[in-house]
């Protein structure tokens, strides 16, 4: 490949990789893997790295590997829906009155975005090596039309059903998030690497059809309906690779706490200001050669969600006194609402989530001049049962993931890798904290399709 045209190649992919931010939401909100090849091994490789994007799971893997390019993209489509059943209450005693969601059962639009990816390594020296990967780190996506909610309105004295999950038209999140990682990696010895990378990461938010909260948040002119807000921040990744057998290579690898600067268009909604850091991760695994055609893996991953305000904190602040909503006894005229649980306060209100480990099994083996793959992952997903209405809106079940993929040589360098997923359904549900007649029911089943092409130079 000429030097000109193997220069507009990268900035093409580059270019179609940042446009096109990925909305993910496999393991919490994070992706199962990065690389196609990780991907048909259930995301599996931070003890066995194979191309340029398993710099986004183990810096130290490029070590070693020689100058290529990889580029590619995944069409993800999760099916997300809610269905609430008893209530609505209409009840009111002197803590407030009782908010419910339909009863109804609403499935999500949105259901298929493309998700790019880019990686470049290249050699420094006979023992290190630079690279560069581009790719989506996960994200939320929800999008409900029709339905209604039922609340109290203080102007009329009743009971109110406007359409809309929340009762204020289309509702939904859309959380995106875009991942810059420059890498460096080292040959210690023959059996022993070490990497480290800086991470960039920027995200894209925007909430809609959450009106009729407001009154619960210290600034209800920033928690709704405010079209798309950015946020960008750095963080850092360690890793190791190193053979303790001839036939086993162990790794692992651990990302920072991102710290992010605020969604402001959101800072009634998230708290602490709009705050919504990226939590870290840690990940160990071994990688078994079980001959000279076949490998076994095993990773075993923790994703720190407690890490994270708004995404950790539970939706306990807005019922038990930490808030004191706009139109009550103490706070009739507002503007804002008071108190530390309020929506986008200090503790703030948000999804409750737990941290959330995953364990993941993938097999590989060699078809005549191709290379083959599969994978399981399962993980408890990170929602408790007492967290069901804000999770409408991110319902992040998936616990079970299964796999496939393969590699095809095409000559001179180029290859082309294929993985597919395909996440069964899984549903959790919990009694609504705003109606307690009310059960709430999340589900989501996602299917995956991704593909890239890799020249080695």
């Amino acid at each position: 490949m000429s030097s000109c045209l193997k220069k507009s190649l990268i900035a093409l992919s580059l270019t179609g990789v940042m446009v096109a931010p990925a909305a993910y939401a496999t393991n919490g909100y994070f992706a199962h893997g990065y690389s196609t090849k990780e991907k048909g091994l259930a995301g599996a490789g931070v003890a066995y790295s194979q191309d340029s994007l398993a710099i986004a799971t183990n810096p130290a893997g490029i070590a070693g590997m020689g100058s290529r390019m990889d580029v590619g993209a995944a069409i993800f489509n999760p099916n997300r829906s809610y269905t609430t059943t008893g209530g609505p209450s209409n009840q009111c005693i002197a803590t407030g009155c009782t908010f419910s969601v339909g009863p109804q059962s609403i499935d999500s639009d949105s259901s298929y975005f493309l998700i790019p990816h880019f990686g470049y390594v290249w050699n420094l020296d006979a023992t290190s090596n630079m690279g560069l990967a581009v790719y989506g780190n996960g994200g939320m996506n929800s999008d409900y039309k029709g339905g209604t909610a039922t609340f109290f309105n203080p102007g009329s004295g009743t009971f109110v059903s406007p359409s809309g999950t929340f009762g204020a038209g289309r509702t939904g999140v859309d959380l995106s998030q875009l991942f810059i990682n420059v890498a460096y990696a080292k040959q210690l010895n023959p059996d022993h690497s070490v990497g480290a990378s800086l991470v960039f990461a920027y995200q894209r938010f925007e909430a809609t059809g959450l009106s009729n909260l407001a009154a619960f948040s210290s600034d209800p002119a920033h928690m709704s309906n405010n079209d798309h807000d950015s946020s960008t921040g750095f963080g850092f990744k360690l890793g190791w690779q190193g053979k303790v057998t001839p036939d086993v290579v162990l790794g692992a690898s651990y990302q920072s706490k991102m710290q992010m600067s605020e969604f402001s268009d959101y800072a009634g909604l998230f708290a602490q200001g709009g705050d919504f850091d990226i939590p870290a991760t840690a990940t160990i695994g071994a990688a078994w050669s079980i001959d000279d055609s076949s490998k076994l893996l095993f990773d075993i991953q923790t994703i720190y969600f407690s890490q994270v305000d708004s995404i950790a904190n539970g939706i306990a602040p807005l019922t038990n006194g930490s808030c004191d909503p706009i139109g009550s006894a103490t706070n009739p005229t507002g503007p804002t609402a008071n108190g530390t649980g309020c929506l986008g306060a200090s503790s703030g209100a948000g999804f409750g989530w737990e941290d959330m480990t995953v364990f993941k099994l993938g097999y590989e083996w060699g078809v005549n001049d191709m290379t083959m793959r599969v994978g399981v992952s399962h993980g408890s997903q990170p929602i408790p049962d007492t967290e069901m209405l804000f999770n409408i809106l991110a319902p992040a079940v998936m616990e079970t993931h299964l796999t496939y993929g393969l590699t095809i040589p095409m000559g001179s360098g180029a290859e082309f890798s294929f993985a597919a997923l395909y996440a069964p359904s899984n549903s959790i549900s919990g009694t609504s904290p705003f109606d307690p007649a009310q059960t709430i029911k999340l589900e989501m089943d996602q299917l995956e399709l991704q593909g890239s092409y890799s020249l080695k130079f």
